[in-house]
Parts: C-alpha cells; structure tokens; sequence
C-alpha cells in the first residue's frame, strides 16, 4: 500500500512538472538567435512582447510590440491568426502562458522565445 502511495506521489509530481514546463501541443520553443533569424520575416511574423509596459520600456527590441500577458486575452483580436506569432518575456515563463493562451483562442502557429529576454545576447 504504501509503494502505491509513492509511486501516485511520483506521478503526480511527474505530471505537474511537465504540465508547467514543456511546451504545450502546437508551441515552439525558439532560442533568442532563432527569434533574431526571423526578424528578417517581420512583414509574416507578429513580434510580441508580453511583459509589463514599464519593464518592456526599460528593455525592449524591435520589432516587438507590447501586449501584457493580462491584456493578451482581450488584445489577441489585434493579431491574424494565420500568421505565426512569436512570444516574449523576461524569462519565457509568462510568454509560454500567453502562447498557450492564443493557442486555445485557434492561432496555428505560435512560438516561445525559452529563456526570454534574459537569454538575449
């Protein structure tokens, strides 16, 4: 009985750590290069930021534009779904949130900068 109780415990922790960290079905993790190379594609590719705007003025690069993560729900209407979008962050935490969030709104194509602008060089 108790091995049960451990190997349900293990499990689970299992579960909760991949639930939170791996990308979801239909989200690409990009490094900060890989989101550099596609800047050459801005007029096919959205750039958001989704941090704070105060952290986005202190720091931020071009062509990304800002939509904080609490907006996005209600600001995704401003973006095409047909186009792929890339996601941005401090640390690519609050970004995998927000591209999990388009996701489920039907955008096809949608990418996570892993690392976030932390990882920029």
């Amino acid at each position: 009985m108790e091995l049960i109780i451990q190997v349900v415990i293990l499990a689970v922790i299992i579960w909760f750590f991949m639930y939170r960290f791996l990308p979801a079905k239909g989200i690409t993790n990009i490094t900060a290069q890989e989101a550099k190379d596609k800047f050459k594609q801005k007029n096919e590719i959205q750039f958001v930021d989704v941090r704070t705007p105060g952290e986005y003025r202190v720091n931020h690069r071009k062509p990304f534009r800002n939509i904080p993560l609490g907006q996005l729900a209600d600001r995704s209407k401003d973006l095409d779904k047909n186009k792929e979008v890339v996601m941005v962050c401090q640390s690519g935490m609050r970004s995998m949130k927000a591209a999990k969030i388009l996701k489920k709104q039907g955008f096809e194509k949608v990418s996570n900068v892993k690392g976030g602008m932390s990882a920029w060089v």
